[in-house]
């Protein structure tokens, strides 16, 4: 089964998988000639570990009954030729479910006991914990059997109500949203709070990750899905009921949830086959639809193109029947389309982007060094010629020259010592503006200032004084990586002055640009902060959820920026070890030259020649690197499926390419399939 969307991802795997080749190309030259160092090695393999682990995270959110479950069935599961997922009238998915492949893993479905809530550890810490999680096989073989395995997400228990209010299902305080209670005085709650299915399905395993929630407005749903899940998807399918349009439950969702996100949104008007009329004309019921798209796309305040009426049951049924004109009909293709060709190249752009700064900073490096061995080797021919046909006086100045560059290498090694050690030294002034200590202390001080506040009520301001105190820190760290950049900018053209070493300035990281994902944390945990989430805040565990997971979500931005210091620095105290250590290995080769050239004159003809050759080979080698950088510079630049530059299997070329260029019916038919 083919569909655009498959077809789409199937194109973005191929992509990152010829970027990958070609990036090992690259590697490959590099340390074929000796260019593969150990900043190098560093940046290819995190590039080639960002492009085998990238994926695409996508969310289908809706209150109960809208029918998520059966559109995931049609997306992905019809050519087992039924409905797998649960799928019956009323509430059938009781906890978030994610949908993804992982080769190391058997197909399975692994399931999170809802006790474990009780532990106040969230999600992500437990993924950690296998022995805590309930496994049970996937027979892929029989698609009734993997049915009857996935009906276990639709499983509840009864439990009495401290059970209830210590899990989050009661709260005392809003009486009218606590569940029913049964003759004996229980309470139903969800058996499981989280479910993982490995299934090897074809775009899953491209790299898609589906998001399937319970409705976001019931009883005890998992904060972490709104504070962890959400935030990280790229993109968000909402679904509503055709007949009924955004209904005030609908609304709440959204405006709480969604309505403010970042992320790419879609939504899904489902059930058309709902405003099948006998007594009115297809033209009538088109006009129909299309008004009630109008609403929604004004009430929810999307673009009108953005809004997809369809019928997941009918795509479904004619996905299983192999009948394409009735899938037409569905209207499923249409959101596929949309999900293609809107996703995906906004994917493809950000990690081509990633790929060509790292390429070209890989040919920078190697750049650096062969010009380094060129321009020893210049010198070297320019000091062997002069001695055709010259007398012994030559010899001498010769000899008196290399001693002079001896001592010159000798004076240079203290210096570049003592540079190391003063870099060291402001590398860890930087790293404690950005530790974890740092970030863990400012949201202990936000915590106890919103605590402090009568009703919580200042909990929204202690989070703005939190946002001001980390944005000082990554100002302070990047105050101090500037300083750096000065003084290894001038200790470096001192030293490349006086001993004639080619030392560059690395691209200093800007850590300022991590205010903007700061800006995007604080957009998208503020609004559980303001006074109309009072009530949610009073929530036994609430507050603790969300200080646990705003914590993690720092903690992660202050750690990538400490890792960009980091590599900053190492790349600096590389480039001095690699080019002191060329200019020992030549200053080794220069003297075995000269004892060859004192010992037998009849070798200096010799000698001019093997080095004008490893001059000639240089060029070819800096010639097959551009070459490569290029194609791999237009392939990351060409979105999946386009016409693709460069064949990663074909012979490197033997001299230096030329350089890259920036450069109504339907419905009425719908109806009869339903």
């Amino acid at each position: 089964m083919s569909t655009a969307l498959h077809s789409g991802l199937d194109a973005l795997a191929n992509w990152r998988r010829a970027l990958d080749r070609g990036i090992a190309q690259c590697v490959s030259l590099l340390t074929e000639h000796g260019l593969h160092d150990a900043k190098t090695q560093a940046l290819a393999a995190a590039l080639r570990q960002r492009l085998a682990t990238d994926r695409l995270v996508v969310a289908f959110v809706a209150e109960f009954s809208r029918g998520k479950s059966e559109l995931i069935n049609a997306l992905f599961f019809a050519d087992t030729g039924r409905r797998v997922m649960p799928a019956t009238p009323g509430r059938t998915t009781m906890c978030p479910v994610e949908l993804a492949w992982d080769a190391q893993l058997p197909p399975s479905l692994t399931l999170l006991p809802i006790a474990t809530r009780s532990s106040g550890q969230t999600v992500t810490a437990l993924r950690e914990q296998p022995e805590l999680w309930h496994s049970l096989a996937f027979p892929l073989v029989d698609p009734d059997a993997m049915a009857d395995v996935l009906q276990a997400v639709t499983r509840t228990r009864q439990v009495p109500v401290d059970e209830a209010r210590a899990l989050g299902f009661w709260d005392d305080e809003h009486p009218d949203d606590n569940p029913p209670r049964d003759a004996h005085d229980l309470v139903e709650v969800p058996a499981w709070r989280h479910a993982l299915i490995n299934y090897p399905h074809p775009m899953l395993r491209r790299g898609l990750v589906v998001i399937d929630t319970p409705g976001l407005n019931a009883i005890g749903a998992e904060p972490e899905l709104t504070l962890g899940l959400l935030p990280s998807a790229h993109a968000t399918v909402y679904l509503l009921a055709a007949d009924t349009g955004v209904t005030r439950s609908d609304l709440a969702v959204w405006r709480d949830h969604l309505g403010d996100r970042a992320c790419e949104r879609f939504v899904v008007l489902n059930k058309i086959d709902t405003l099948c009329d006998p007594l009115l004309s297809p033209e009538q019921i088109e006009a129909q639809l299309q008004r009630q798209c109008s609403v929604v796309a004004d009430t929810l305040g999307v673009a009108a193109e953005r809004v997809f009426p369809l019928s997941a049951r009918a795509a479904l049924t004619a996905r299983v029947q192999g009948d394409d004109a009735a899938l037409a009909d569905s209207r499923l293709p249409a959101l596929e389309q949309a999900l293609q060709a809107q996703l995906l190249p906004q994917r493809s752009a950000v990690m081509g982007r990633m790929i060509e700064d790292g390429v070209l900073s890989l040919q920078q490096t190697a750049l650096r060094q062969l010009s380094g061995r060129q321009q020893q080797i210049a010198e070297q021919l320019f000091e062997l010629c002069s001695l055709r046909g010259k007398s012994g006086g030559r010899l001498a100045l010769m000899s008196q020259r290399l001693a002079t560059e001896a001592a010159d290498f000798e004076r240079c090694v203290p210096r570049l010592a003592a540079l190391r050690g003063v870099l060291a030294k402001q590398q860890q002034a930087v790293m404690d503006s950005l530790s974890g200590d740092s970030v863990r202390q400012a949201v202990q001080q936000m915590r106890q200032e919103a605590d402090a506040s009568l009703l919580k009520l200042g909990a929204a301001r202690a989070f703005a004084s939190l946002g001001v105190a980390l944005r000082a820190l990554i100002s302070d760290a990047d105050s101090r990586t500037a300083e750096i950049d000065e003084m290894v900018g001038a200790s470096q053209r001192q030293i490349n002055a006086e001993f004639g070493f080619s030392l560059g300035a690395s691209p200093r990281p800007v850590l300022t640009d991590f205010c903007a994902e700061l800006d995007r944390l604080e957009d998208g945990y503020s609004r559980y902060l303001g006074v109309t989430q009072v009530w949610r805040r009073a929530q036994p565990g609430f507050m603790d959820n969300f200080m646990r997971m705003l914590l993690s979500k720092l903690r992660l931005v202050f750690e990538n920026a400490a890792v960009e210091v980091e590599l900053w620095v190492r790349a600096i105290s590389a480039q001095m070890d690699d080019q002191l250590r060329e200019r020992r290995r030549v200053l080794a080769q220069r003297r075995e030259a000269f004892v060859r050239i004192q010992s037998a004159e009849s070798e200096l003809d010799r000698s001019i020649v093997e080095l004008e050759a490893q001059s000639q080979h240089l060029d070819q080698i800096s010639g097959q690197l551009a070459a490569l950088v290029d194609a791999l510079r237009i392939q990351a630049a060409t979105p999946p499926g386009g016409d693709a530059v460069g064949q990663w299997t074909a012979a490197l070329p033997a001299a230096p390419a030329p350089r890259l260029q920036l450069v109504a019916d339907s419905l009425a038919s719908a109806c009869r399939v339903a």
